[in-house]
């Protein structure tokens, strides 16, 4: 297991938003976290990607407990996310706003950013290939110098994937990576996330779109009101009566 969530919960005041939750995530799978709206997914990220801490429970990556550490240090050990809304610099270019997301793996001393070290010279050639490696395996390379906010919403939101992938991750979080995006940018984000899953990248993804997630995934956890209601391989959870009538209603059925 390359990620395993054990009884984490959060609570806001007298709301509880992720309740007991386990959950594990095999290297190498995509792994889909899928609910109804306000059902907790989007706050188990937050969790997983410390930008909330929990309430109670614990994160492990790779064996070593990463519960409540800083965003940064997340990051660090090998977890990257994109977003549900996406947020990019307005007169920054597509390249610059890549290697941002490289640069946490920057370790010059201020000197040396000021005064150019060979050091920090070295790091920054390391960064803008990583930044090209990533805008290439997306498909952006060509439009790398123009202003990331001039691009289509589709291009933004690959956008914001290659700056994930920059960071050279080996656990990805996505949250809701095909939200707002036509049929063609939804085929091109399923061979998307294949390709990225091919290159040894895990992948944990929140989406809407049960086509995708039962096309993609390894595995699927189901949750409602925060808590786990199902979990297996995708036809076995398509299947679960508890899953249809949380989604559908009672009688009702998949197409």
């Amino acid at each position: 297991m390359l990620l395993e969530v054990q009884g984490l919960t959060r609570r806001f005041g007298g709301l509880t938003a992720v309740d007991n939750l386990d959950m594990a995530v095999r290297a190498g799978e995509i792994h889909a976290l899928i609910g109804p709206n306000g059902s907790g997914k989007t706050t188990t990220f937050n969790m997983i990607s410390s930008l909330l801490k929990p309430t109670s429970g614990h994160i492990r990556f790779d064996g070593k407990d990463i519960t409540n550490q800083s965003p940064y240090r997340v990051a660090g050990v090998g977890i990257t996310r994109t977003f549900q809304q996406i947020a990019l610099f307005r007169t920054m270019s597509v390249l610059h706003t890549v290697m941002i997301g490289a640069h946490l793996l920057k370790r010059s001393s201020l000197g040396g950013v000021l005064f150019h070290s060979r050091r920090f010279l070295e790091q920054e050639r390391t960064i803008h290939a990583k930044a090209l490696e990533a805008l290439e395996i997306v498909g952006l390379a060509e439009v790398k110098d123009r202003t990331a906010t001039d691009l289509p919403y589709g291009q933004q939101r690959l956008t914001e994937f290659a700056r994930a992938l920059a960071v050279g991750p080996r656990l990805l979080l996505l949250d809701e990576p095909v939200c707002g995006m036509n049929p063609e940018e939804i085929e091109f984000m399923r061979q998307l996330v294949l390709k990225i899953r091919a290159r040894g990248i895990t992948i944990l993804m929140v989406e809407h779109n049960m086509g995708l997630v039962m096309q993609v995934s390894d595995r699927v956890t189901v949750i409602s009101s925060g808590k786990k209601i199902a979990e297996g391989l995708p036809g076995e959870v398509r299947n679960d009566p508890l899953v249809i009538e949380t989604y559908l209603g009672k009688g009702m059925t998949f197409a």
